[in-house]
């Protein structure tokens, strides 16, 4: 394996989302000496919260994506060695709702991004963070999914991100900027409560407290393959250090189950009885039923290895709620 690349100056555009603020605390507490910058829009209110264990490490800027200036004035401050570009509008039943501006957003602010670094002729190390929503439906012979599996979106949101896929390329190509173009695979991210797992721990917190009847899901059949939030962190810092520019590396962990399976393992894990209820509202137009990665490329590459099994997973997922429930019911007394 080649020498790991080293790093000064971190910049991470969405920093006060749900997993760019892991990230931070990633780096900064496996990282020390490194700086870590980040790019918050100015509307956001998400930083007081996420960012509360870190506030006083890492330097928040705000700036919105799609205004090129703005852009320029954070590069100009913070001369990054490397950028994790995180920033997106991510839900996917969203954006059906709201295609034009989750379409326009993702991409825009991607291509003003990559054109600023461009033009203020730096050459940091970049890490497009994209998702495996961009495969789409895939075949069964396609499974487990590798990185030259035809991207077929199935939803705006991914159409958005396989556009933000090909522009990383595009600007390797014709650039030679150094993009590296990672794809997670589904993840347990307690922050983000529009994935189903956190949805669902969420709501399993919520009936234990006596604030809710009912859990409501959509489809149960998918197939996901799941991964630690912090693992994928780790997964992150060693694609940016070890993975190659130009080239694509899935990202994933080692437990397959169906939304089905995970609801009931979850449901058995609950301190009182779990009602649960379809709600069609929750059913996507179009779903992506097999996402089941490849990651042999991603690992031979970096010799990264998950440290999190799914049990505690679970449990950190269900702890981060119980602890975050209690907090608001004190608050409304």
């Amino acid at each position: 394996m080649a020498e790991p690349r080293s790093f000064k100056r971190i910049l991470i555009t969405g920093i006060a989302g749900s997993g760019g603020s892991y990230l931070a605390e990633h780096i900064i507490q496996n990282h020390p000496n490194v700086e870590v910058y980040g790019i918050s829009r100015w509307r956001s209110t998400a930083s007081q919260d996420n960012l509360q264990l870190i506030a006083n490490q890492v330097s928040v800027h705000e700036c919105d994506l799609n205004d090129f200036g703005s852009i320029l004035r954070i590069l100009q401050h913070v001369h990054p060695d490397a950028v994790f570009h995180l920033a997106a509008y991510a839900n996917v039943r969203t954006s059906f709702i709201t295609p034009s501006t989750v379409l326009n957003n993702n991409i825009t602010s991607t291509c003003n991004l990559f054109e600023a670094i461009r033009t203020f002729d730096i050459n940091p190390v970049i890490q497009l963070c994209s998702t495996s929503e961009v495969y789409g439906q895939v075949k069964s012979e396609d499974v487990p999914i590798k990185e030259d599996v035809q991207m077929q979106p199935a939803s705006p949101y991914a159409v958005s991100k396989a556009a933000q896929d090909l522009l990383g390329w595009t600007y390797f190509v014709s650039y030679e900027m150094l993009i590296i173009r990672t794809r997670m695979f589904a993840y347990f991210n307690p922050r983000r409560t529009d994935l189903f797992a956190t949805s669902f721990a969420r709501q399993v917190v919520r009936i234990e407290a006596g604030l809710q009847k009912e859990l409501l899901h959509g489809n149960l059949d998918s197939v996901r393959t799941m991964i630690d939030v912090r693992d994928a962190m780790s997964a992150y810092w060693a694609a940016l250090i070890h993975c190659d520019p130009g080239e694509a590396y899935n990202i994933g962990g080692t437990t397959t189950i169906t939304v089905g399976d995970f609801l009931k393992r979850l449901i058995s894990m609950a301190k009182t009885s779990i009602p649960t209820r379809l709600d069609p509202k929750l059913l996507r137009p179009a779903d992506v039923t097999l996402q089941i990665p490849c990651v042999e490329k991603f690992t031979k590459k970096t010799n990264w290895k998950a440290e999190y099994n799914f049990d505690q997973s679970l449990d950190h997922l269900l702890e981060f709620w119980r602890a975050r429930v209690k907090t608001e019911k004190m608050s409304s007394c």
